[in-house]
């Protein structure tokens, strides 16, 4: 997976990248965004139900093969010169597409690999993997990028093809790991599948819906990334605020991926306070904070700061999160209850992209616009946590151990 991974992050930097230098407008940039979110919102409610019903190893290998063959076509178009805007998003569209049913069977199948007491470890050690490859993708992309070519405000096509061709190559790596598995590592019991298609969904939305504290967490999760949701305009901070060309532009995008590292390192050999709730609330708080400060900062190391921050405090709230979210639900559900949410924790940063690029582009400056966008955003997720603790007090009084003693005693230990 982290081999995949680190292709993964090298092409969604390159994609940003590749659509700025094409159009230099911040509108079409937030637009990849609604590129990606259009197919999770329409096909991850679908992709649950798939992981809760057929093997999640073979939906797994089936997905990476879709994603890598996305990648090869966006190689060869730009190597060839026949891509453009509408082809980047298109393919763009039928990665996240693709993820709209890797990401339900990947969240369901870990749990089926470790015993409840082992499952926040466990998620700390696949984000830690997550993070390394985020801070390697788009610094390697950052560097092919800035020896691609590309002069007089033209794309580096050299270094785009490398970068997707390269991706397209690092699926190998977790499809060689899924076909080595035991093969009926990622199978559904019978007797968890329910009749009809239909009834498996709405069983699904309903069990995510009457779970106060998924519920809760979901929505919070949606609101800090839409409005945080900024990363897309790095082309432009990197461009036109610190004008450190795609070599600094690579780096800005690991920034946050490296504070996420050093999150998850503290995280994996100390454990986070019982009462996580409180830790899950700051966290967000302290994301928004410092969107604003990377908003506000014209420095090249004051930025890379900020974003290490975000990524930092992102990390501690996406363990907690993930570890509530797991432990609250049953085996046969957790496909169904990941396509759910992913509306929420996939659509939100891409629906923030496309509300960045939208307030960005209000503005004659795209300098201007693009710190307008993300410091609103900033202060707009503070506020949306000041709301949800004052309406959902029960979050400030979650306690882990409490969770994993009532998982260990209502769920058997799952297979290893």
């Amino acid at each position: 997976m982290f081999v995949s991974l680190v292709g993964s992050h090298m092409q969604n930097a390159a994609i940003d990248w590749h659509v700025w230098t094409l159009t230099k407008s911040p509108l079409l940039l937030g637009m990849v965004g609604l590129s990606r979110l259009v197919p999770i919102v329409v096909f991850s409610l679908v992709g649950g139900v798939v992981a809760d019903r057929y093997d999640r190893r073979r939906v797994l290998v089936a997905t990476q093969v879709v994603m890598m063959t996305s990648a090869t076509l966006l190689s060869f178009l730009t190597a060839t010169g026949r891509e453009s805007v509408l082809v980047i998003y298109a393919l763009a569209g039928i990665s996240a597409g693709a993820l709209a049913f890797d990401s339900p069977a990947r969240h369901s199948f870990v749990p089926r690999l470790v015993p409840a007491k082992d499952l926040p470890g466990a998620l700390t050690v696949m984000l830690t993997a997550f993070q390394f490859a985020a801070i390697g993708g788009p610094a390697l992309a950052g560097l092919l990028l800035a020896r691609g070519g590309g002069h007089g405000g033209t794309p580096p096509v050299a270094g785009l093809s490398w970068v997707y061709g390269l991706n397209a190559v690092s699926f190998l790596g977790v499809i060689a790991a899924l076909v080595t598995m035991r093969k009926d590592v990622g199978a559904v019991a019978a007797r968890d599948v329910p009749v009809s298609p239909l009834a498996s969904l709405k069983e699904g939305i309903r069990f995510v819906f009457t779970s106060p504290l998924i519920v809760w967490t979901m929505v919070l999760d949606f609101f800090a990334t839409f409005f945080s949701g900024s990363m897309s305009l790095l082309p432009i901070f990197a461009d036109r605020v610190l004008g450190v060309g795609a070599a600094g532009y690579g780096w800005l995008r690991a920034a946050p991926a490296l504070g996420a590292s050093a999150a998850s390192a503290a995280m994996a050999v100390r454990s986070v306070p019982r009462r996580q709730g409180r830790v899950f609330l700051g966290a967000v708080a302290a994301y928004g904070a410092a969107t604003v400060v990377f908003g506000l900062s014209r420095g090249f190391a004051l930025t890379l700061l900020a974003l290490m921050l975000v990524g930092l405090t992102d990390t501690v709230s996406t363990v907690i999160r993930q570890t509530v979210r797991s432990l609250a639900t049953p085996d046969a559900l957790r496909g169904r209850m990941t396509s759910v949410n992913m509306i929420f924790f996939q659509g939100g940063p891409q629906l923030g992209e496309l509300e960045a690029g939208v307030v960005a582009s209000l503005f004659a400056s795209a300098a201007l616009g693009a710190t307008v966008a993300v410091v609103s955003g900033g202060l707009a997720t503070i506020a949306v946590v000041a709301f949800a603790a004052w309406r959902a007090p029960f979050l400030r009084s979650y306690d882990v151990e409490d969770a994993v003693r009532e998982a260990t005693t209502s769920d058997p230990t799952p297979p290893r």
